[in-house]
């Protein structure tokens, strides 16, 4: 009879958490899954020994971070990092055996600028541009020391995570490619993790019991204007992909930094992101497209 193993997400009510619950949810007898609200503090006196796993996903997520006080940067380094290493002790006290963090892409910094080149290789080294990269970045450096042979510890640096009620970027390039008829055609490539192609990473990490750092993303790259053309097609529109306001876009880039946050580049290097112990990239773009915009 296979054990059924019991996980808390540390987080409730969150995207990735309740997306979570509900794709391991097909596996009844496979999983049992409890989630626990972080912010008022009761979780402290939550017993963490019943379960196997403990999933973090709770955190402070990206924001404008161009203009804020030190007070609001503090909150996110007591929330991000402090929070993040304090459940860990706990995990690693009440015997569980596998803590995973969700950090971020974001611990290499911002995307490229339009026309500029950002790859990430498994040499490169983590240099945040803000305050938010920062706090994922210490959170990581601060429970690495707390895994051992017993305790194993998983950190997940994803690229944009999508899919159907994300937030972020993805829903304002959903409603561009809703109501606008044309669209800039600038090359450009990012790494982007579909939600399910994320869940199923996560639940084979804990199948095999994994430790260490891991990159997951889609199979294929993406190009924005191609994203938002797909997109539209979904909902039966056709819009027009023009370069006529590429050089437009190329001097707007130098004063605001929308233009780089959408035709901007970064990707991870593909070989980063392999996984020999299972498939997880079940969800190609089109179809992604198609599961978050249905």
């Amino acid at each position: 009879m296979v054990k059924q193993l019991k996980i808390l997400i540390t987080g409730k009510g969150s995207y990735i958490g309740t997306t979570f619950e509900k794709w391991v949810g097909q596996w009844p007898k496979l999983y049992k899954v409890d989630s626990i609200d972080m912010i008022d503090g009761s979780w402290k006196n939550k017993d963490f020994s019943e379960y196997d796993v403990v999933f973090h996903v709770a955190g402070l997520a990206h924001s404008d971070v161009g203009n804020v006080s030190d007070e609001t940067k503090a909150k996110y380094y007591k929330v991000n990092t402090d929070l993040t290493i304090e459940t860990a002790i706990k995990a690693k006290t009440e015997g569980v055996k596998q803590f995973i963090f969700m950090s971020s892409a974001i611990v290499y910094g911002e995307s490229a600028g339009i026309y500029k080149e950002k790859v990430i290789t498994s040499k490169t080294e983590p240099k945040p541009a803000n305050f938010y990269g920062d706090s994922k970045l210490q959170a990581e450096i601060g429970i690495r020391p707390l895994a051992d042979d017993i305790f194993k510890i998983v950190i997940l640096r994803p690229p944009m995570i999508y899919g159907k009620g994300s937030k972020g970027n993805y829903p304002t390039l959903s409603k561009f490619a809703q109501k606008l008829p044309v669209f800039p055609n600038v090359f450009n490539q990012r790494s982007m993790l579909h939600q399910d192609n994320l869940c199923e990473f996560v639940r084979l990490i804990i199948n095999n019991e994994e430790s260490g750092t891991f990159f997951p993303q889609n199979a294929e790259y993406v190009k924005t204007s191609l994203m938002v053309e797909q997109i539209a097609k979904v909902h039966g529109k056709k819009i027009i992909l023009t370069k006529v306001f590429n050089p437009f876009l190329k001097i707007m880039a130098r004063f605001t930094g929308l233009v780089n946050k959408a035709f901007g580049n970064f990707v991870y290097d593909k070989s980063m992101s392999l996984y020999d112990k299972g498939n997880y990239q079940i969800r190609d773009f089109e179809e992604s497209i198609k599961l978050t915009e249905g």
